[in-house]
């Protein structure tokens, strides 16, 4: 037993002493230096410093529409070889210009490339993004490129305005569609939504609560839109009207008149309401004509009495009912009768 604690005791002793001898020779060892890093984009810090990891990761900027902002953008080249970088902006509406296209940095340098952003006049107040682009050979990423963001804030009023323009009823029965037109008339990107609303002659017809609609306005933007009609009434004066809202209390609204009356119905209904009125004036006229042609004067060869005749007719043409001083006309007529000139 003894001999074995022995034994034990110097095993242990011996492999601590390796163990100490092992991390002083590498103590002892200077560290590899680690290799260096391909080339990188970054935003260019001030004062002509370095870039570092305390610098800002994306570029912002800020202005008002129709304002030019400039920044510049930093290549470095911690490599022992030139590297050429192609760079390009990547924003819409193109308001991201660099200063060169092409840029090569030498070995252990940095190079800074001045860009500037030209804020639309008819931006909307608001945040847009982009990027610049730097595309080379053995670039930090896996294909030799670096992307870094730019953020541009667009300052202003906010205006939310829309209008319905060109609002019309195309086609009949399952067929019929509403045609319109909005138009972005503010400064900011607008989402509609469109109520419907058709009353006729006896109620309504048509009534559409407000929904949103599949598409997106940006300022100064038109869109023509249709909405379906599945079953419009078939004889009836329609007055339509369509309500547009969006967020920022845009409103707007428009009327159409849709007249579903068939023209053949309307003249045909013109037609025989003239005749039903025609019809009793045309009788009456032929009337009065075969009643004067059976009183000409000489008929019955008696002048006295067919004057007197006559004057009672041209009478009685003057109202439907006796004329006045009927009773006088009979007596004169009685009288001429009893004359000389009626004697046989």
């Amino acid at each position: 037993m003894p001999f074995r604690t022995r034994t034990a005791v110097r095993g242990a002793v011996l492999t601590t002493a390796a163990v100490l001898l092992c991390s002083a020779a590498s103590w002892a060892r200077p560290a590899a230096a680690p290799a260096p890093p391909g080339w990188s984009a970054a935003p260019a810090p001030g004062a002509g410093a370095e870039p570092g990891p305390q610098d800002r990761p994306y570029f912002y900027l800020e202005g008002a529409p129709g304002t030019v902002l400039s920044d510049r953008l930093s290549l470095s080249n911690p490599t022992g070889h030139t590297i050429t970088v192609r760079l390009r902006g990547a924003a819409p509406g193109g308001w991201l210009s660099l200063a060169s296209a092409r840029v090569t940095v030498p070995p252990h340098t940095r190079a800074s490339v001045p860009f500037t952003v030209t804020v639309p006049r008819d931006a909307a107040p608001g945040e847009s993004s982009g990027s610049l682009i730097a595309t080379g050979g053995r670039g930090s990423g896996a294909e030799g490129r670096d992307a870094v963001p730019v953020h541009l804030r667009v300052t202003g009023r906010p205006l939310s305005a829309l209008t319905v323009e060109k609002v019309a009823v195309r086609g009949r029965g399952a067929a019929a569609l509403i045609r319109y037109t909005l138009v972005n008339r503010g400064n900011t990107v607008l989402a509609p939504r469109l109520a419907v609303r058709a009353d006729g002659l006896f109620g309504p017809v048509l009534r559409r609560a407000a929904r949103a609609l599949p598409t997106t306005l940006r300022p100064g933007q038109g869109v023509d839109l249709t909405e379906k009609w599945p079953d419009p009434p078939r004889l009836d004066a329609v007055d339509l009207r369509l309500t547009v809202t969006a967020g920022g209390g845009a409103h707007g609204s428009a009327t159409a008149t849709y007249t579903t009356a068939p023209w053949g119905a309307v003249a045909g209904g013109g037609l025989l309401l003239a005749a039903g009125v025609a019809g009793p004036v045309v009788v009456v006229r032929r009337r009065r004509r075969a009643r004067g042609a059976s009183e000409v004067p000489g008929a019955s060869g008696m002048p006295g009495a067919a004057g007197a005749e006559g004057a009672g007719t041209a009478a009685g043409a003057a109202g439907d009912g006796p004329p006045p001083g009927g009773d006088r006309a009979d007596a004169a007529g009685q009288l001429a009768g009893t004359g000389p000139g009626a004697r046989s």
